[in-house]
């Protein structure tokens, strides 16, 4: 298989497509292309392996299967190797970490904006509007949720690491990034996240990229 990401720093859905395939099992060559260079719209028509996605990352290429979304990655690869891999055994379980990872996928475009991906920086009084404070209090709500119903048998949301970690590692990066203050048992999850060895290998790779998105660099005023 190969997987093609953005920039590490910048990107995180690519760490979303890039986690689902760690969490596989799966051999996979990763290849990162420097998305939103000042050539990206010319690269991106030139590169024949993101074209079914319309130049947008991640793409997982199996043979001559191609699955775009990070997402979509996640089913395909579960239809692979199982689904208990990637998703909680228990029905009610299942159903909390289906529906917030549709959540993430859909939602939450304030904190998006305003709090862009970008794990090399540390962000001191970073001011957010009504909208992103909100979704900053609904992804504590939801995680407060999963952790008190379902994730007595570990550090993670639903207690072992599942695609609701998956979808939820860049809003962990956001946070850290930006200086957002959470209780308690929100940052002993964060510090689980932060610290699996998956994440520091995403982590040190995107410290030592040397591209700039300056776009990135600033949080929306």
């Amino acid at each position: 298989m190969k997987l093609i990401i953005g920039n590490k720093n910048y990107s995180s859905w690519s760490l979303r497509g890039w986690l689902a395939a760690k969490q596989s099992g799966l051999g996979f060559e990763e290849i990162v292309v420097p998305i939103h260079t000042d050539d990206w719209s010319e690269q991106k028509k030139a590169m024949g392996e993101v074209a079914p996605s319309h130049g947008k990352v991640p793409v997982l290429w199996d043979g001559d299967a191609v699955v775009w979304d990070s997402l979509a990655i996640i089913d395909y690869l579960a239809d692979k190797v199982g689904r208990d891999r990637f998703w909680p055994k228990a029905d009610d379980a299942r159903a909390m970490a289906r529906s917030m990872v549709a959540e993430m996928h859909s939602s939450f475009q304030a904190l998006r904006t305003q709090c862009p991906m970008n794990v090399r920086r540390r962000v001191e009084g970073a001011k957010l509007d009504d909208a992103a404070r909100a979704d900053v209090v609904r992804v504590l709500t939801l995680w407060a949720e999963a952790r008190a119903r379902f994730g007595k048998g570990g550090p993670f949301l639903f207690g072992t690491f599942c695609a609701a970690d998956i979808f939820y590692a860049p809003v962990v990066s956001r946070f850290i990034t930006y200086g957002v203050g959470v209780p308690g048992f929100a940052q002993a999850y964060m510090e689980a996240v932060w610290e699996h060895e998956w994440l520091q290998a995403w982590v040190h790779a995107a410290e030592a990229e040397d591209w700039v998105i300056e776009q990135y660099e600033v949080p929306a005023k």
